[in-house]
């Protein structure tokens, strides 16, 4: 062998110590937590039996009475009840599971051993976001499915029901770190499901806010899951433009929730 193909070799073979690139980090992260999510019996609950549950279970059987009019007539109750659901499944995801979740991760030193890693911070927390937008879309993908099989005529106009959605996901994903990042697990576990449970109820995913006293829809109104619904129904059902009042709302509980995460949160 001569020396320029023994050199040739070696440099083949020479390790390249360092930190890959922020992009491949980022994915390799966002697939790990991805794949942590799916494989955990009551995050599946979570987010993908219980809205389908819901979304069976009160089309099919008369329980509340809701409103049926659609942009095109006479609808059914699915046509009210898919938005709903479909607020309901993003806040499972962007708000509960990822407060419990982070809760516990921070909990075990998860997050302070990651942080240490050459994973930046800021990456940790992208790829988190990565892994809460995939596995909405595979709900949103599955209840869709779901919905017109029980008969949905949606309406409207898609980007509205795009920029809803992602508006949505930021406010509850600020709520759930700020949860996550200043409370204790177990403080986290339990406050994220009764938040959860207290939404479901009171914030227009299954029960009309009109079901409710003059005062209280006045507060029931400004929450960031009643401006989801509300705002999904008013695009899917009744076909109507931008829904720019509800957006507002969502894009304040953004600024709030991630602004107030991104100053209290504790690593430790």
């Amino acid at each position: 062998m001569t020396a320029t193909e023994a050199g040739t070799t070696t440099g083949t073979f020479t390790p390249r110590p360092g930190a890959a690139p922020p992009a491949r980090m980022i994915r390799a992260q966002a697939a790990l937590e991805t794949r942590m999510l799916l494989r955990n019996g009551e995050q599946l609950l979570l987010t993908v039996v219980i809205p389908t549950l819901l979304l069976v279970l009160f089309s099919a059987v008369d329980i509340v009475a809701v409103p049926t009019e659609t942009a095109g007539g006479a609808g059914k109750a699915v046509d009210f009840l898919t938005p709903g659901v479909l607020a309901l499944a993003v806040m499972s995801t962007a708000f509960t599971g990822q407060a419990i979740a982070t809760g516990f991760e921070r909990r075990y030193g998860v997050l302070k051993r990651l942080g240490a890693s050459p994973l930046p911070r800021w990456a940790l927390m992208t790829a988190k976001t990565c892994s809460v937008l995939v596995t909405e879309i595979l709900q949103i993908v599955l209840l869709t499915v779901i919905a017109f099989a029980l008969g949905w005529s949606p309406h409207g106009n898609p980007f509205a029901v795009v920029l809803l959605l992602a508006l949505g996901t930021a406010a509850f994903s600020g709520l759930g770190l700020l949860m996550a990042g200043t409370l204790k697990a177990e403080a986290t576990l339990a406050a994220a499901n009764l938040v959860f449970l207290l939404l479901l109820v009171g914030g227009g995913v299954i029960v009309p806010l009109d079901k409710f006293p003059d005062a209280a829809q006045q507060v029931l109104h400004l929450l960031p899951i009643s401006a989801l619904s509300d705002g999904l129904r008013d695009v899917l059902q009744h076909g109507a433009g931008m829904p720019w009042a509800d957006l507002g709302i969502l894009a304040a509980w953004a600024v709030l929730g991630l602004g107030a995460a991104a100053k209290l949160f504790r690593w430790e």
